[in-house]
Order: C-alpha cells, then sequence, then structure tokens
C-alpha cells in the first residue's frame, strides 16, 4: 500500500534521518547561537580590550629619529601653582561658576614655551597601538612630567592623522585635526585634504586627531552644539553638560590648557561645547579645539593629578601632552 509522507505543517513528527534527535538538533542550534555570539564577544574584546601594538618602543624610535626627549640642566622652581624653567613657564588656576547643582569647576593651564618641541606627547606603556593604556599620570611619571593633559585618545579608533614628536605613527585622515608647527604656531586643519608626510614636510611637530575646532577667529565656531564626534562604528553626540578636556592658541608658543569636571552635582556639572568655547575665548585664545572628555578628563600638575575625574578616579588613555619638568 502507498503512503503519502506528512506536510511539512501538519503537526506529524518528521523523520530527521538516522541518529538525529530532537535533542540533537536543539544543542545544535544552542551550539551555532553560542558560536554567533562567542563570535561577537570575541570582536568586541578584540577591537575594544585587547592591546595591539604597532610600535613597541617609542622612545628608541624618537632616538633613532632625533627628536628624543632630552634632560635640561634647568631644574626650574616649581610652587603650588606655578613653575618656571629655562624652556616654559606654567600657571595653573582654578575656577569655579554658579551654584547648587549649576556649579561648575575648572581647571586652566596658561603655558608659554621657550620653543615649540618642549611640548611633547608620550603613548601609554611607551608603545602606539590601540587598546594599549594607562592613566594620565602614570604615563606624565615615566617621562618626568611636570605638566600633563589627556590627548585625542587615539588608541580608540583607527583612523586618523598622528604625528607625535615629529614621528608619523598613522596616516588615515579621517576629521578635522589640529596640528602643532615647530616655530610655534598652531591650527586647524582638514584630515582628509592632506597627509601626514606633507605636514611633516611642513614643520610639523604633532597633531591631534579628535575634535571638534570650537574656536576660530577668536569666535565660537557655528553649529558645535550639534557636533558629533565620528567613530569606527558611525559617529557619536558629545552634546550636554560633561566633563571636558580643551586647548586653545593665545599666540605662538603662547597656549591655554582646559579641564572642566562634570558629573558631580554641586561641585561640578561640566560644560556644553557652547560653554567651553566661551571659557576658551574668556582666556583669550583665538583658535581652540576639543580633546576627549568625559572620564578621560584629567590634569596633572607638580606630580599629581589637581582636577576631580568623572569616575571616581582617573580612567587609562592612550596618550598624553605633556612639558617636563
Amino acid at each position: 500500500m502507498e503512503t503519502t509522507p506528512p506536510t511539512p505543517d501538519d503537526g506529524t513528527r518528521r523523520d530527521r534521518g538516522p541518529g538525529v534527535t530532537r535533542r540533537t538538533v536543539l544543542i545544535a542550534v544552542g551550539t551555532t547561537t553560542a558560536l554567533v555570539v562567542g563570535g561577537g564577544v570575541w570582536w568586541a574584546a578584540d577591537r575594544f580590550l585587547i592591546p595591539h601594538v604597532e610600535v613597541s618602543d617609542v622612545r628608541a624610535l624618537e632616538q633613532r629619529n632625533g627628536t628624543a626627549q632630552t634632560v635640561s640642566d634647568d631644574d626650574g622652581t616649581l610652587t603650588a601653582d606655578a613653575y618656571t624653567s629655562d624652556d616654559a613657564t606654567i600657571a595653573v588656576s582654578t575656577v569655579t561658576t554658579g551654584s547648587g547643582d549649576d556649579t561648575v569647576t575648572y581647571y586652566i593651564a596658561d603655558v608659554t614655551l621657550a620653543d615649540a618641541t618642549v611640548l611633547r606627547s608620550a603613548f601609554a606603556d611607551d608603545s602606539f597601538g590601540t587598546n594599549i593604556i594607562q592613566t594620565t599620570s602614570e604615563i606624565a611619571a615615566a617621562h618626568d612630567a611636570v605638566f600633563a593633559i589627556n590627548g585625542d585618545y587615539y588608541g580608540f579608533r583607527d583612523t586618523g592623522i598622528e604625528i607625535r614628536n615629529g614621528v608619523i605613527y598613522r596616516d588615515e585622515g579621517a576629521r578635522e585635526g589640529l596640528a602643532f608647527y615647530t616655530d610655534g604656531h598652531v591650527e586647524v586643519y582638514d584630515e582628509t585634504a592632506t597627509s601626514a608626510r606633507e605636514l611633516l614636510d611642513a614643520g610639523v611637530w604633532n597633531t591631534l586627531s579628535f575634535g571638534p575646532a570650537i574656536v576660530e577667529h577668536g569666535e565660537a565656531v557655528d553649529g558645535i552644539d550639534e557636533a558629533e564626534v565620528d567613530t569606527n562604528f558611525g559617529n557619536h553626540s558629545i552634546q550636554g553638560a560633561q566633563p571636558r578636556t580643551a586647548v586653545g592658541v593665545i599666540d605662538d608658543n603662547h597656549l591655554v590648557f582646559v579641564v572642566v569636571d562634570g558629573r558631580q552635582k554641586g561641585y561640578s556639572e561640566g560644560v556644553t561645547l557652547g560653554r567651553l568655547a566661551d571659557i576658551m575665548i574668556s582666556l583669550g585664545a583665538s583658535t581652540a579645539y576639543n580633546l576627549d572628555g568625559g572620564g578621560s578628563s584629567t590634569m596633572y600638575f607638580g606630580g599629581e593629578v589637581i582636577n576631580s575625574p568623572s569616575n571616581g578616579g582617573e580612567r587609562g588613555t592612550s596618550d598624553i601632552l605633556y612639558i617636563a619638568g
């Protein structure tokens, strides 16, 4: 007698073939799901957590390049709020405005350099790559810094132009950058319109790749209240009152650095980019550029962190700007 096989939707149990049981199917489905989820976890860990070193001994590279840090015979004079040497003068101050939940506290370092190359950059663990982090104070102490701020956290991305202490480390133009030249002038530029080699040949000593520029020609940049930071996964909003780090240009070899504390009601709520621009203009900056903020925002002076990072302590970062002393 000829029979008709059950159709897929008639509710009859189907033959799965020799040795194939419901438990086997469930295990197979579970294993496939675990592999997909596990693969995602591994990808995320590889992207955000596992260090990938491209240059393992930056000091040696700088030595070969002739741009290594030199030891000054001048020890300088350090007080609680100032540093003076043949290389640089630094004046540090604190400003608190507002009251209650609207209180804002920020830290200012007014810096004059004898030579533009006195302002240096340093990487976490003396290595260049992704996911390599130390705190600002750890990197600063390793380089005998008297002053330092967090940098652009280049290690979170794989794009941007990164020239540090006269050495090219990355040449993947993607955004608005900031270039420090050996003649002392500083300018905002479009990374996508040039190359690291062209910049180096033009006399660039350091670049930063974060942004946006918040002050140009002494005025706040239009549209910064809607600005976003581009990441490897699309744009990310940096609006609202947040902890901030910024560098401003007053004149050739005359800079002002600001770190605004935030996310700490009653002490400091943070500021918007628009308000950060107003602060930089009030300090005399004709150009100002936003750096990595949030929990990264840190100012180091005289051997200690002088602000109050929003994480309750320092957050690891990939790089700093500093002055040795």
